[in-house]
């Protein structure tokens, strides 16, 4: 893909590197040349200096050919500008932004763009292993279902994935075994060992861990 990220900080530097190491084509704008010392001597993509917003230097950056558009700098105001460029006015067809603010979450919502709020995320990651370790609703970005991770006990041991459903409140998606992961069938049996992930509703969660007995 090619991909264009704005703003060199800690995020966006190693967003950078991670995407050109697997081979993606990536360019890289922030108005501190300073900032490209980040990404590393291995580095194989593009730098430019200047502001994620101006229309000559992301044409210079090629953005009529990008795939991506990331805005990861620190500041609200110029990620939420160099989105909505990127996004009508260049069409880009998948615009993620950074926004600090949770209060201005919906302004970008609104405005069709996909956003990343590291408040909001660190937030619920902190809040998921206070009431359970298991529990990840960032996975998803809900508050209202989560994926729970369960280990298969004697409990479970043995029995098929639909009888450990519950229609509306948790739903077995996946499950971990030594050879792999897979997407189980109603049919599929639970063997002891295997790392069931299911999507479970938050409310449903104390209901769940206690039918589970975990």
């Amino acid at each position: 893909m090619y991909i264009i990220i704005v703003g060199c900080g800690r995020v966006g530097a190693e967003l950078a590197k991670l995407l050109s190491q697997e081979g993606h084509n990536v360019v890289v704008i922030d108005k501190n040349p300073q900032a490209f010392l980040r990404l590393g001597s291995k580095f194989g993509g593009q730098t430019l200096v200047g502001n994620g917003f101006d229309l000559e230097l992301l044409r210079e950056a090629g953005i009529e050919h990008a795939e991506a558009f990331c805005a990861l700098t620190n500041g609200d105001n110029t990620n939420l500008v160099s989105a909505q460029v990127a996004k009508k006015i260049f069409n880009v067809p998948k615009v993620i932004a950074r926004v600090y603010d949770p209060s201005r979450a919906h302004i970008y919502h609104l405005l069709g763009l996909d956003i990343i709020s590291g408040t909001l995320l660190f937030a619920s990651m902190i809040r998921d292993k206070i009431i359970e370790s298991r529990f990840s609703s960032y996975l998803i970005e809900s508050k209202e279902v989560g994926v729970l991770e369960i280990e298969v006990n004697d409990t479970l041991k043995g029995k098929k994935v639909s009888e450990v459903n519950i229609t509306g409140e948790f739903m077995i998606v996946a499950i971990k075994k030594m050879e792999g992961v897979i997407l189980p069938q109603q049919d599929t049996l639970l063997e002891k060992g295997n790392i069931i992930l299911g999507l479970v509703k938050t409310e449903s969660l104390k209901k769940i861990k206690e039918k589970l007995q975990l």
